[in-house]
């Protein structure tokens, strides 16, 4: 909101309560973001963005659909495009180009029948003659105005009629190039025509100077000075004139274009008649050429479908092609499809001017919610210069992911660590009575807060054994943890893909925020294993190929066990499908399916390893297949670990809920 001093209404009021002369009203704010407005939900717009990236879309295109759909309740681009397309839809059904060429054609025909009807009346060679003369006129009505031009007419409702088709013809033509100008010239005098015949003359001459590349702004000074009315924009430059000019020709050009052969051949020529002064039309014509030489780049030649009742004049029609012209360009900002796009480009005047002042706002919010993610760092450069989410992002998703899977472990609320005394630990919040042996420091607060409740019950004591309380702690212990994903074609298909993402988020969030000396390591694996950032799983995208290396996937998890050897080891795995795939000796995964005997016998080998290390193992088994149950079952033998079989909603809670179950083990 913007105040204004108003003397003419308004409560007044000053500081203090005082009495204030000013009054003020209340209107929009247009200069920059509205301070008043509500602020952005920025961990909706995140979530959807990392929704979207998880699924494989790229980052820029992921900002494009936030844009497209919008968010919650605010409009996004989508609904913007559908409300322009029903506008422009609207225009063309309802309208029709040749409501001129209507009304010469209505006028014509009263004028005929007028000067017939006194032509009847009288017994002469000379009205049978002129009968004679209107009987042969073209059947165009064009070439009838043409003919009847020297016409004398002998009844006066008649000859207004005519004189009405030349004044009409000659405000439409003026109008289609000059705003305002059909009301401007209604009951126009010849000199008024005169004056604008000179106005059109002394333009060309600014026009073919400037196309010479003389300086024009004295002549574009003493045009102004002396055509200045004509011109209600004010442009400031031969350049502003001549953009402005172009603008309006070129949408006269396609509402012409827009007729048929016939309506267009009967307009040209009847446009020779306007205000009964061919002069008018050949300025014209030579102004429309100038203007198409020197604005090439404005759309001469295209052309629209008007099919409905209501016809529209020259003027409007030009107008109207105006405006479908502004939807096109309109159009093109709200697709966003152009290279180097960005919700600025949105002309925000022509959008309202179209839609009206709700989809200024809305576009408006779009812009602001977009400059507000890139300035927040929601992505950055990758290595090879692609995008890709920000660590900030990632933490955003990761609490969001968590905070999921917390909802669903409500029974594991308020549960605490594996507790033990000693100065080593880490204070939970809770204090406890004093037992013999604790070397915890006394909460003394509480204690002397025991000592008071008890006198105060008449015992004469200051302070008694019973009276301390000592601040509770329990010993983290830190955990060495490997979550081996799998990342074959199968997890996208059978629309696992996401949940693992979220899955991943969700125990990186954790571990980084909660459980800081753990240390995690996120390892894909498809038909070979890799070791990968969060950012690089996150925006992982699904590829087509054979294998689920889990071989090689376990010897990396055994990588990292041996590299944090102080850390309890904890391995979790996530697949829905058993090992086809093994890591040979000199790098190359060799695939086979069923699986061939080499490749479980290597993963069976790399599951006795990590028993030596004596990590606690965790598949988690996703999809009900029998082959792929018997070999996880084996695995949970050998490696005295367990198989959890979770639904996709339970995935991130099966996986969280496991580690921290192993952590109390510890």
């Amino acid at each position: 909101m913007a105040a204004d001093p108003n003397p003419s209404g308004g409560p007044e009021g000053g500081p203090g309560g005082g009495p204030r002369s000013g009054r003020y009203s209340y209107g929009r704010f247009y200069d920059g973001p509205d301070p008043l407005a509500p602020p952005f939900d920025l961990r909706s717009a995140m979530d959807e963005l990392g929704r979207d990236v998880m699924e494989g879309t790229s980052p820029r295109q992921a900002m494009r659909e936030l844009m497209r759909r919008g968010l919650g309740d605010q409009q996004g681009l989508d609904d913007l495009m559908r409300r322009l397309n029903e506008r422009r839809s609207k225009l063309q059904r309802e309208h029709r180009l040749d409501g001129t060429l209507q009304e010469v054609r209505e006028l014509l025909e009263r004028a005929l029948e007028a000067e017939r009807n006194s032509l009847q009346a009288e017994d002469s060679d000379d009205a049978r003659f002129r009968e004679m003369q209107l009987d042969a006129l073209p059947p165009s009505p064009a070439g009838a105005v043409a003919e009847l031009q020297d016409y004398d007419w002998r009844n006066a409702e008649a000859r207004q009629a005519y004189e009405q088709i030349q004044d009409l013809l000659g405000r439409e033509a003026l109008d289609q190039r000059f705003q305002g100008m059909k009301q401007a010239m209604e009951n126009a005098t010849p000199e008024d025509v005169e004056r604008v015949r000179e106005m059109i003359s002394d333009l060309n001459d600014l026009l073919e100077a400037h196309g010479r590349g003389e300086d024009t702004a004295e002549q574009f000074g003493e045009f102004m000075a002396k055509h200045g009315e004509f011109f209600p924009e004010n442009p400031q430059t031969t350049d502003e004139l001549i953009d402005l000019l172009a603008e309006r020709a070129a949408a006269a050009q396609r509402m012409m274009n827009s007729l048929s052969a016939e309506q267009r051949a009967e307009l040209e020529g009847l446009m020779q008649q306007a205000f009964g002064d061919p002069r008018l039309a050949e300025q014209l014509s030579r102004l429309d050429q100038q203007l198409q030489g020197m604005r090439p780049g404005e759309d001469w030649q295209g052309r629209g479908r008007f099919r409905g009742d209501d016809p529209m004049g020259m003027g409007e029609a030009t107008r109207a092609m105006e405006e479908l012209g502004q939807m096109d360009a309109l159009a093109e900002q709200l697709s966003q499809s152009y290279p180097g796009a960005r919700m600025e480009d949105i002309d925000l005047e022509a959008l309202e001017a179209t839609l009206g002042e709700q989809a200024r706002v809305d576009a408006q919010r779009l812009a602001e919610l977009q400059r507000e993610l890139e300035e927040q760092g929601v992505f950055q450069r990758a290595a090879d210069g692609s995008l890709m989410l920000s660590p900030k992002a990632l933490r955003q998703l990761g609490q969001s992911s968590l905070r999921d899977v917390v909802g669903s472990l409500s029974t594991r609320r308020g549960e605490r660590e594996t507790q033990r005394s000693g100065a080593a630990g880490e204070a939970t919040g809770a204090t406890r009575p004093w037992s013999f042996g604790d070397t915890e420091r006394w909460d003394v607060s509480r204690t002397l807060l025991n000592a008071e409740m008890r006198k105060a019950g008449g015992d004469v004591r200051d302070l008694d054994v019973s009276d301390v309380e000592i601040v509770e702690t329990e010993q983290r212990t830190r955990a060495a943890v490997a979550l081996c994903v799998d990342t074959s074609w199968s997890m996208v298909a059978d629309g696992r893909w996401v949940p693992m993402k979220r899955t991943a988020l969700a125990l990186h969030h954790l571990v980084s925020t909660r459980f800081r000396g753990d240390a995690l390591q996120l390892i894909t694996f498809g038909r070979h294993a890799k070791e990968v950032e969060l950012g690089e799983l996150t925006a992982l995208e699904g590829a087509w190929e054979q294998g689920t290396n889990l071989h090689h996937a376990l010897l990396l998890a055994g990588r990292h066990l041996r590299k944090n050897i102080d850390a309890a080891p904890v391995v979790l795995v996530v697949t829905d499908g058993e090992p086809t795939a093994h890591l040979e000796p000199d790098g190359h995964a060799a695939f086979d399916y069923p699986p061939s005997p080499e490749t479980l016998r290597a993963t069976l080998n790399e599951v006795d390893a990590l028993a030596r290390l004596h990590a606690a193992m965790t598949v988690f088994m996703l999809g009900e297949d029998p082959r792929l149950e018997a070999f996880v079952d084996l695995v949970a033998r050998r490696a005295g670990g367990r198989v959890v079989n979770p639904d996709l909603d339970g995935l991130g809670a099966a996986v969280v809920s496991d580690y921290l179950a192993s952590r109390r083990r510890r």
